[in-house]
């Protein structure tokens, strides 16, 4: 009885088609590319973050004080109607204040905030909206960030251009070769994102410690928007005909 594991590989049989090695043949060669793109495009919408504070020596008159305020702000921002894309609270907090001397737990404040965050599609209104927002009792804006919609079209021109891009270098390299390009057997997309990050503020914060506000004594920031810059990459593997080496 004969060993398996002694046993001689069989011969493939007359005729038989050998599979394709994953690198291509002599006759069909593969070729892999990369296809990048780069654009420099202006944004879209604007987000900025409104943090209303109170402080009361009882918890209703902290909480009664920050109702008071954040009403003020929202029906604020509210007033400027289309601008306002999306308007979102954040986080909410009531932090008593202890005393910082003695054995019992006794309050001595108790500390109120809480945070929106509000997108804007209309730029010429945002400066004075910030400084408004701004010019609240404790009221403190951060921002903008500016960014682009998740479904811009600057997104679409990326990855087309990245592909178109691809198919170009292939073919350069297979001209190189005196061959054309034959098939397309895959492209793989690495994602199209804004490079520079949401988080980049053109301006840093703002704080408000007056009374009520009028337009009049909140006069409008001059902001410039910041570009947005759209990447994409695309792997791309092609077949091209026999080289004339």
């Amino acid at each position: 009885m004969t060993d398996p594991a002694h046993e001689t590989p069989a011969a493939p049989a007359t005729g038989t088609t050998p599979t394709a090695l994953p690198y291509g043949t002599p006759d069909t060669p593969r070729l892999a590319v990369r296809g990048e793109a780069r654009l420099d495009v202006d944004p879209e919408i604007a987000r900025i973050a409104v943090t209303i504070s109170a402080r009361g020596t009882d918890r209703t008159a902290a909480l009664t004080a920050l109702t008071g305020r954040n009403e003020q702000a929202l029906t604020l921002i509210k007033s400027y109607g289309d601008a306002i894309e999306k308007l979102e609270t954040g986080t909410f907090s009531l932090t008593p204040q202890l005393t910082e001397k003695g054995r019992h737990e006794r309050v001595r404040a108790y500390h109120g905030r809480v945070t929106h965050t509000a997108t804007l599609n209309d730029f010429t209104t945002l400066g004075e909206l910030t400084t408004r927002l701004a010019d609240l009792d404790l009221t403190r804006v951060d921002g903008p960030w500016w960014d682009l919609r998740p479904d811009s079209p600057a997104h679409r021109a990326a990855r087309t251009q990245a592909v178109r891009e691809a198919v170009q270098r292939a073919r350069e390299y297979a001209e190189a070769l005196g061959a054309r390009l034959d098939a397309l057997l895959e492209i793989a997309d690495l994602g199209a994102e804004s490079a520079a990050p949401a988080a980049t503020p053109a301006m840093r914060s703002f704080g408000g410690y007056g009374g009520p506000v009028t337009q009049e004594s909140a006069p409008a920031l001059e902001l410039e928007p910041q570009r947005q810059t759209v990447h994409a990459h695309v792997n791309a593997r092609f077949t091209m005909t026999r080289p004339a080496l």
